[in-house]
Parts: C-alpha cells; structure tokens; sequence
C-alpha cells in the first residue's frame, strides 16, 4: 500500500544501537527503556530544543542533532504509537489511573492512538493530548488517524514492533532513525524481517559531533 502524498507517514528521532536494539530487555515503572536506561536517548536531551521544552533554562546544543530534533512536530496531527511506550503494564488493564509517562500536559498536543488488545475508554489530557485505545490492524488505525490529523501529517512515535509493523506494510513515507554508537545485546530490535526495506527509500546520512548518525529514509518516487 502506498500512502498519500499530501498527508505523510512519518517516524521521527528514533534512536537504535549498534546492533539494532530500539529498547533493552527489562521494562517497567523505574526503566521505560529497561536495562538501556537513557542511553539510546542521551544525545536528544543535550539540545537546546529538548532543554527548553523541559524546562532546564539555556544551553544545549543547536547543531545537527538539534535541527533534527526539531523536525519531531512540525505539521503533525496525530500519533499513533504502541502500548509498550504508553506504559508498563501487561494484559488486561489492572490500574486504568494511569495516564503515560509524561504528566499530566504530554508534549503531544494531538489525539494520539494507542495499539492495544486491551481497548479502555479515551483519556482526555492538558494541552490537547487524547489517548485512544485501539484493537486495530496498522492500515485500519491509519485510516482512522489521517481522519483525525485535519490534513496534517501522521507520525508514528514507536516503540520498535510498531515501527517495524508500519514499514513491513509499506505504510511509512519518512523514517528518521538514529543510530547511537553503544552496543545494548538484548531488548526489541527495529530491523528484524525487514529485508529489502532499503530499496524503497532513499536514504541519506549526516554524521554529529555527538558520536550519532542520522539516517532519513524517505520513500522513492519512482
């Protein structure tokens, strides 16, 4: 299936290791990313875009890293993202107070669509974020966020099964990967089952001071 070219499928900041590794093994309340802790993700909290979003004052780099990580929102209507990056949990909903790992205003500020087997009600959130639960194949949950998006684009924000899931249905037009220079040996890999992906993009790639390369695979026209 090849998506529109009016409204994007985009992936933005994506961050794997050497080996491939989108994750570590291990998840849970106090290890978002498991036993890869923050370092997939170090780079990104060093730029100035990241620092003032956080609130930590001036600096920060304004370099590549920093023009890359800008491109994350622009034009963006929707999110669609898994579970797994929403929150910890397993299986049935047991604890239907959570609300993500953001707070209580994410840096969404878009309905966002979250895949699950587990479907609970919408969680309307500060600052324009809606959670939705869907039980949804990636094309139906698409067709139903590009509705949604008002015309702008869709991103898909991870973790790595749905990314992969997006790019082996040919759903995805933009995909930013990073690649950080450390070596996790276990977790959730993002390249797994993919072959050939690299001949329906083309692919550029721009090194940083930081030790990341940026990779941009945007889809082929022809």
């Amino acid at each position: 299936m090849t998506t529109s070219r009016d409204q994007l499928v985009r992936v933005h900041n994506f961050c794997i290791s050497l080996d491939g590794f989108a994750t570590g093994e291990g998840q849970s309340m106090d290890a978002p990313f498991g036993h890869a802790g923050h370092r997939l993700h170090e780079w990104f909290f060093e730029t100035a875009m990241t620092r003032e979003q956080l609130g930590l004052g001036t600096g920060g780099g304004r370099g590549v890293d920093n023009a890359m990580a800008e491109a994350w929102s622009p034009g963006i209507g929707v999110e669609i993202m898994g579970r797994n990056k929403f929150g910890p949990q397993r299986g049935p909903w047991e604890d239907e107070s959570w609300r993500g790992w953001w707070g209580e205003n994410p840096p969404f500020h878009t309905p966002v669509f979250v895949l699950t087997h587990h479907v609970r009600p919408s969680v309307e959130m500060e600052g324009g974020t809606v959670f939705h639960f869907r039980d949804a194949s990636p094309q139906d949950v698409l067709a139903e966020a590009k509705k949604a998006a008002n015309g702008l684009d869709v991103r898909i924000g991870g973790g790595p099964t749905v990314v992969r899931d997006f790019l082996a249905a040919d759903l995805v037009d933009l995909l930013h990967v990073v690649v950080v220079p450390i070596v996790l040996g276990r977790g959730v890999r993002l390249w797994d089952g993919l072959e050939g992906l690299d001949e329906r993009f083309d692919i550029e790639t721009v090194s940083s001071p930081s030790g990341v390369v940026h990779q941009t695979f945007t889809r082929k026209t022809s």
